[in-house]
């Protein structure tokens, strides 16, 4: 059985060095997409179990993305990843988990592992729609 696929999402790609480390270590693949267009053109193109979101990002930010994801691929778990403690209420009904910065690597992975493992039935019957398409 393959890994499930986190798609990682930031701006900022030595950000995405760290999360992507633990994910990888912890048996997952990852997939690292720079900006929002980039995250929607890899969800078009590849079966991911969850999204790992930067918040603070450039170009389309975290919660024009989070809403776009939310709308094409209405059963993916969105993870928010962020330094801010407090977070605008409108972003967070947009995702699934939120996860502190300092948090990383000891609340990222729980929180991933929950996700995907809900994530599995849903990921067969989108590569079945792929596939039809």
């Amino acid at each position: 059985m393959d890994s499930p696929i986190v798609l990682c999402a930031d701006d900022r790609s030595e950000a995405l060095m760290f999360p992507e480390a633990i994910l990888e270590s912890h048996g997952y693949r990852v997939k690292l997409a720079s900006s929002g267009y980039t995250s929607i053109k890899t969800l078009e193109e590849t079966s991911v179990a969850a999204v790992l979101l930067e918040y603070k990002q450039e170009g389309m930010d975290a919660e024009t993305l989070a809403c776009q994801i939310k709308q094409r691929f209405p059963n993916l778990p969105i993870i928010l990843l962020s330094a801010y403690f407090e977070m605008p209420e409108r972003v967070l009904w947009l995702v699934d988990e939120y996860v502190m910065k300092s948090e990383i690597p000891e609340g990222l992975v729980p929180i991933v592992r929950r996700v995907c493992r809900l994530r599995p039935r849903l990921s067969r019957q989108h590569q079945r729609n792929e596939a039809a398409a």
